[in-house]
């Protein structure tokens, strides 16, 4: 009788309890991401004696090389990449020589085909003309959204040269945390396209 009457109380102390809980109001914390430090917008000139081309790109970042692209060489020693540690980053470039193998036309048209691919997770696309006094044309798209990669460019002189560019992190893509980074690269991005000059 008496584990009865304990068994009873405890049930009831429990019940209580559980009232007395769900009338408190609970507001869930809203999803944080780190703070990020960002250097000073400062650049310095790449001028490599092996590429027909120059431009400046930002001090805190470097340039590597491609050694291997898809388990062979690349087809041109100017295709590089130009790395953001910090933010774990990279703008690829690739550089191929307009000639009868590859027109200009095809080039164009394979950039059109590789950028669209990123539409799928894409929100919406802005599109510049880029036209610069050092003979340098182009596109360029921000691709908004969470793409892989949300700048994709090309620049051409239309008669030699052809340079396709992409911005990816090494990180999954989600505009909300990434969206500082992108806004913050793409000011180098567009002084590189800017300073590029042909040779």
């Amino acid at each position: 009788m008496e584990i009865k009457k304990i068994v009873a109380n405890s049930f009831l102390f429990l019940v209580v309890i559980l009232i007395v809980a769900c009338n408190e109001e609970y507001t869930p914390k809203p999803k944080g991401y780190f703070r990020i430090s960002f250097p000073e917008h400062a650049y310095k000139l790449y001028n490599p004696e092996y590429c027909p081309f120059s431009f400046e790109y930002p001090v805190y970042a470097n340039i590597s090389r491609d050694t291997v692209f898809l388990d062979t060489l690349p087809e041109n020693p100017c295709w590089m990449d130009v790395n953001f540690p910090d933010f774990n980053g990279s703008v690829f470039l690739s550089y191929k020589e307009i000639n009868a193998e590859h027109g200009l036309a095809k080039l164009i048209e394979d950039f059109h085909v590789l950028a669209f691919k990123h539409t799928v997770k894409a929100s919406g696309i802005d599109e510049s003309i880029i036209n610069s006094k050092n003979k340098v044309y182009g596109l360029y798209y921000n691709i908004e959204g969470n793409a892989a990669s949300n700048i994709q460019f090309f620049a051409t002189d239309s008669i030699n040269h052809f340079i396709r560019g992409s911005l990816y992190f090494n990180n999954t893509p989600n505009v909300d945390s990434l969206g500082p980074v992108i806004h913050f690269v793409e000011r180098d991005i567009q002084h590189l396209i800017s300073t590029l000059k042909w040779k």
